[in-house]
């Protein structure tokens, strides 16, 4: 479980470097609470230097053709492929996620490159004929320099996979790492080094003050993308907006519903909805399917199900592969849902399993809770209205279509919904009532290269994954010719 990392730089302008103070982050193994290894706690200074040499790398880059871009994305593609194992390796121990499920991660940022290397014909502009004696057309032309913020629950995947519409685009990237498990981004930085230009991937590491607050704020920077919290999401839009007028899009929490109704599939339901709470990666997901909505006649029979499967998890060291279940991040995330399953048992949830620190001596360190399951949830309670971001899982019943609709809609938040019927018509008439930017009908927390993913309400705005992102990192200028 105990694994050691050397110190870990930032990468700027090609090359690597420690902070301008040479300060440092020390980062912990969330299962142990020991010290694993060390990024720069990087300053103002450093954000400069780092968004200067990405301006002066962008006008090279975009001067490349669509089919240069594509070929140097495969490359750093192939290089993540060839350095799986350790990425693997520091991100379990780093984040605390299960190295069976983990595994994912690294092919999904390869399949990201070479997906959107594939797109560069599709950066398409139109033709209008908005007069009898000209020309008119639009092109599609990159922001200059973008600044991708990552998260702690998957560092390598949304740096990796999160670089390819932009640099596909024209643009060059700061990436900047988050302050606990950060250790994989910059072996990302690695492997940019050896294949891309100089400046055109640079990886800043730091608190969010001051670093996170002066890449937002730089008057340089056009375009920002962002995947994390609702609260560091609205943050960044104030910031941003008070030096510049930018681009910002926010992918956000969700406090996702799968609704059951009564001819569905309880066994497929719950398989689903346990599935989709990502337990391997103690449910620190914007995805996880936390409310399970159950019509009344199968409630009882949902809840059975549901304490079974949730029991059957096995926690343990993230690095055995047979591990369902690891700790949570940080001491700080940790507290912050022990107070909401607290605060789920003193509203009148009824705890039916877990909610606490498991019991083992492996245990008595780390970030350890228990897979967590509350049935009789009502909508006005804290853990049906907030999200957790942890391994808690929520039961609720209805008895009619219009509660159903009317609870899953209940929250501030809109990124995902499952829904679990035979009947298509009610499938689809519910899909359009419900409030997400994602509906999966019959399954749940399902991403498809090619479609949209994204949120609405305080989930945020921006399709990823798909074309909308990759044109979303450009610009459109209208061209007029006088004949």
């Amino acid at each position: 479980m105990t694994h050691q990392f050397c110190d870990r730089p930032m990468l700027i302008d090609g090359a690597f470097a420690v902070a301008s103070d040479n300060a440092w982050i020390t980062s912990l193994n969330p299962a142990t609470e020991a010290e694993i290894g060390r990024v720069p706690a990087g300053t103002k200074d450093d954000v400069n230097r780092a968004v200067d040499a990405a301006e002066r790398a962008q006008s090279g880059w975009k001067q490349k053709s669509i089919w240069e871009r594509g070929a140097l994305l495969r490359k750093v593609a192939a290089g993540f492929r060839v350095r799986a194992q350790e990425i693997l390796t520091m991100e379990a121990t780093d984040t605390g996620n299960t190295i069976a499920k983990l595994r994912a991660d690294v092919e999904i940022a390869a399949g990201y490159l070479e997906y959107f290397a594939g797109l560069g014909t599709e950066m398409k502009g139109d033709t209008v004929p908005a007069s009898a004696t000209g020309l008119h057309f639009t092109l599609r032309e990159p922001y200059g320099v973008v600044a991708r913020i990552v998260p702690f629950n998957h560092p390598f995947m949304f740096a990796g996979a999160h670089l390819a519409a932009p640099l596909m685009a024209g643009n060059t990237v700061v990436i900047k790492t988050p302050e606990t498990s950060p250790l994989s981004g910059h072996l990302l930085g690695e492997v940019c080094q050896e294949i891309l230009p100089a400046g055109v991937v640079n990886i800043v590491s730091g608190y969010g003050l001051p670093v996170g607050d002066a890449l937002v704020r730089h008057a340089k920077i056009r375009r920002i993308g962002f995947t994390g919290s609702v609260a560091t999401g609205l943050a960044i839009q104030r910031a941003a907006a008070e030096t510049s007028v930018k681009h910002v899009t926010l992918e956000l929490g969700g406090k996702n519903p799968l609704i059951v109704f009564p001819d569905a599939d309880i066994h497929k339901a719950v398989d689903a909805a346990v599935a989709g709470m990502n337990f391997s990666w103690a449910g620190q997901s914007c995805g996880s399917t936390s409310r399970l909505l159950v019509h009344e006649s199968l409630y009882a029979r949902a809840i059975e199900l549901t304490q079974a499967k949730v029991a059957a998890l096995k926690l343990g060291d993230p690095l055995d592969p047979a591990s369902d279940m690891g700790p949570v991040n940080s001491i700080g995330h940790y507290k912050r849902i022990m107070a909401l399953i607290e605060a789920g048992k003193s509203e009148g949830a009824k705890l039916i399993l877990g909610g606490g620190r498991p019991k083992g001596e492996m245990f008595k360190r780390g970030y350890w809770i228990e897979p967590t399951v509350f049935a009789d949830v009502t909508p006005h309670m804290t853990i049906a209205r907030e999200e957790v971001f942890g391994p808690v899982m929520t039961i609720a019943k209805w008895a009619t279509v219009d509660e159903a609709i009317s609870i899953a809609n209940s929250t501030d938040y809109g990124l995902t919904t499952g829904i679990f019927t035979h009947d298509i018509t009610q499938a689809l008439t519910t899909a359009k009532r419900i409030e997400s930017g994602v509906v999966t009908i019959n399954g749940s927390g399902m991403h498809f290269v090619g479609l949209p993913f994204g949120g609405v309400k305080n989930s945020g705005f921006g399709g990823e994954e798909s074309l909308d992102e990759l044109l979303s990192y450009t610009q459109a200028k209208s061209v007029h010719i006088m004949l």
